[in-house]
């Protein structure tokens, strides 16, 4: 299986697996990996998700000689049929662009994070990665450019100085400079890191699930947002939504009565 999913509770547990080319994506593990990203959208019992790859990679990117194809047929006939199926698959492809998860995602980076690796670290929430892991946005030293949402969220996450230094020169940075950047949360050391992502995860899931949904929601279309005014009528919206769910009732009747709440997902 390319592309493994394992669920523990409310935790998904999503690994990319092609060791031989350091957790590249040809277009059926690309495929694969959205139509997790899918089953993880539409399950209410997954409340987070963790997404990793195996032994020695993060994930290298798209395979070179899959997009190397996509550049010649583009050159020859104007059009791609795989490009058009990697780019158009669904809403936004493996990288999470344009496929909204209000639910949160973790990256747990074990090692190379390269061009659609770091496209799909740029899709998540919540950034971990190995003191042994690389980053780099290399497409510019193949000749193409990173088109999985790089260019649009790097700049609006961690400023614009940092991500041209990462965007421009494609040189490869360990993971302090990456957590200096702003390019995670935390580096940790190389055999803690999925524990760590776990606990993570758990502290998330011991929040109400629509609650930290509603505010990734909020955040992320606030974001987006042309005005701060439109941001808070989108707060505004998803307070509202919330307030009607059995979970926004049992969280203030659980502290009136001194016990954990007990969550519901509705």
């Amino acid at each position: 299986m390319p592309i493994h999913y394992e669920q523990d509770d409310h935790v998904v547990l999503i690994t990319i697996d092609r060791y031989a080319k350091r957790n590249a994506l040809d277009l059926d593990h690309a495929t694969a990996l959205f139509d997790c990203w899918k089953r993880f959208r539409d399950d209410p019992e997954a409340w987070v998700a963790i997404v990793t790859g195996v032994d020695n990679a993060f994930c290298a990117g798209g395979d070179l000689a899959m997009v190397a194809d996509i550049a010649r047929e583009e050159a020859a006939f104007g059009h791609s049929e795989t490009g058009a199926r990697l780019y158009n698959y669904g809403e936004g492809y493996f990288t999470l662009k344009g496929l909204e998860i209000f639910k949160p995602i973790i990256a747990a980076v074990n090692g190379y994070c390269m061009a659609g690796g770091m496209e799909l670290l740029m899709g998540t929430d919540i950034r971990l990665a190995s003191d042994r892991a690389t980053f780099a946005v290399s497409e510019p030293s193949r000749g193409v450019i990173a088109a999985g949402g790089t260019t649009a969220r790097m700049p609006r996450q961690i400023g614009w100085a940092a991500s041209m230094e990462i965007l421009l020169t494609a040189r490869p940075i360990d993971a302090e400079r990456a957590l200096r950047l702003g390019l995670l949360n935390d580096v940790v050391p190389h055999d803690t890191l999925l524990d760590t992502a776990r606990l993570w995860a758990a502290e998330i899931c011991r929040n109400a699930p629509l609650a930290v949904q509603a505010t990734k929601k909020s955040a992320a279309l606030g974001l987006a947002a042309g005005s701060l005014a439109e941001a808070f009528r989108i707060e505004d919206e998803c307070a509202k939504d919330l307030l009607g769910t059995e979970d926004a009732q049992e969280g203030p009747r659980a502290f009136l009565e001194k016990r954990p709440p007990v969550w519901k997902g509705r």
